[in-house]
């Protein structure tokens, strides 16, 4: 089967053939370029593989060009890799790899074309097309990648019990392809998947959450989480996830299973947002619920504090995962935390003040934060949601009046410390703080306005009462 036409997308393909063909090597493009092309997905990361040095071939690659363009060598992995606009294009040999069963750096060999296809991961991205001018275009495909494709399917090349134990992070990108993609996983490759699952053990964390965080971003990221789940490779690195998983019942009371009504938030909330951190606030919003999980036979199943319980384990979540523990850390914890509040303003008897003191919370994020409700919002009765979402409107109609008026998001205090210390002529110390938390209540409680003259005014009524004037 011939794929010139794969070749017409960029001149490179041509330029390459004809060097390679100088210098005797058998070269191809191979992997995502070639899926990608069958598929018809755009794809700007090209990958050429030779029988012979990747480097060199690279090399005389780049110097062909008028103009500068930039080289990078990677000589202890036989790679090297040249940026031509936008695209990312790697050079390499072909080599055969053999593992040991601690870990997942490969001892690495030159081999052939075949041997080379044999040791990646997946059929869909062990096709090659050959560019030297004899076989200009021809598909190389061993293991009936097209066939895959066309049936939609992740499959291992060989043994999936060795693909996956050779280097275990192939699970996750199983399911990452596959979320991805929209595919099925093969059944005796999921099989294979779910007994292989502890072996993610030996992989970093940095490794496992950059795939993680690419199933976040797909389309729909709950199919990739449930293929997760049932492979149980969700246990091994997000157990507090899988904790919500599951109903209990006493007599005719019961919850709702939360791992599912997760996954529809998170859902949910991608039809709004390509913010990673904003689908990881979704993916943490409950993550309280099974610590504070009690019975209360008037009421049911309760979860109260839930909210504050998940925002105190988001650092350790975090953290164990390799996670950021920065502002982006922060941002997911503080969403956690309130995403409660919205719902309970709702009320026509709700004061300014409890507006005021949840934009002075928020912040920035009280945007998100009320996507983030939206998206909480999943009853099976439509009628149900529909009126809680004309509630929201409500709420967010509130938010927008109050902040018109009071401008409390991101508040700052009209008075600093330092103002007030140099005003009454006193050093820094409890009392600054004291007189400064007074003028922010006054201004959330709607007793003075949010600014300058009215807290000075406050000021000097509060220094008076105090007896520091």
């Amino acid at each position: 089967m011939n794929y010139q036409e794969a070749l017409q997308s960029h001149e490179i393909f041509a330029r390459v053939g004809e060097i390679a063909d100088k210098m005797g090597l058998e070269t191809y493009v191979v992997g995502g370029y070639v899926r990608d092309f069958i598929m018809g997905r755009p794809c700007k990361d090209i990958d050429f593989v030779c029988v012979g040095s990747g480097i060199a071939l690279a090399e005389q690659v780049a110097a062909s060009y008028s103009q500068h363009v930039p080289l990078s060598v990677f000589k202890n992995f036989g790679t090297a890799n040249i940026r031509l606009d936008d695209y990312e294009i790697e050079f390499v040999g072909a080599r055969r790899e053999s593992y040991r069963a601690d870990s997942r750096k490969p001892l690495v060999e030159d081999g052939t074309l075949a041997e080379d296809q044999e040791r990646r991961d997946f059929s869909i991205n062990a096709m090659a097309i050959s560019v030297n001018k004899s076989t200009y275009g021809v598909l190389i495909d061993p293991f009936d990648g097209v066939k895959d494709i066309q049936r939609k399917i992740i499959r291992t090349p060989t043994d999936p019990m060795i693909t996956f134990s050779d280097d275990p992070l192939r699970m996750m990108r199983a399911v990452r392809f596959a979320a991805q993609l929209n595919f099925d996983i093969h059944s005796d490759t999921f099989d294979a998947l779910m007994q292989s699952a502890s072996r993610l053990q030996i992989i970093s964390g940095e490794r496992i959450i950059d795939e993680l965080n690419k199933i976040i971003m797909t389309p729909k990221p709950s199919y990739g989480f449930k293929l997760l789940f049932a492979g149980k490779l969700l246990h091994e690195f997000f157990p507090e996830m899988v904790e919500l998983q599951g109903v209990n019942s006493v007599g005719d009371k019961s919850h709702k299973d939360n791992f599912y009504h997760t996954l529809q938030v998170l859902d949910n909330i991608c039809e709004s947002t390509d913010d990673l951190w904003l689908r990881w606030a979704a993916i943490m919003h409950d993550i309280g619920k099974p610590p504070t999980k009690r019975f209360n036979e008037k009421v049911g199943w309760t979860f109260h504090g839930h909210e504050d319980k998940g925002a105190r384990m988001t650092p350790g979540i975090f953290r164990r995962m390799k996670l950021p523990m920065d502002e982006r850390m922060k941002y997911v914890q503080k969403l956690v935390k309130l995403h409660l509040r919205p719902i309970a303003l709702v009320s026509d008897k709700v004061t300014d003040s409890a507006v005021r003191r949840l934009l002075f919370d928020a912040g920035d994020a009280i945007d998100d934060l009320m996507k983030l409700c939206r998206a909480d919002v999943t009853s099976k009765n439509n009628n149900k949601v529909q009126r809680i979402l004309a509630n929201f409107d409500k709420v967010e109609q509130k938010i927008v009046e109050v902040e018109e008026k009071d401008q409390v998001r991101n508040f700052q205090p009209p008075v600093s410390g330092e103002e007030i210390m140099e005003i009454f002529k006193i050093p820094p110390g409890r009392l600054v703080g004291e007189l400064k938390e007074e003028i922010k209540e006054a201004i959330l409680e709607g007793q003075i306005n949010n600014n300058k003259v009215a807290a000075l005014e406050l000021l000097h009524k509060l220094a008076a009462q105090k007896g520091i004037i």
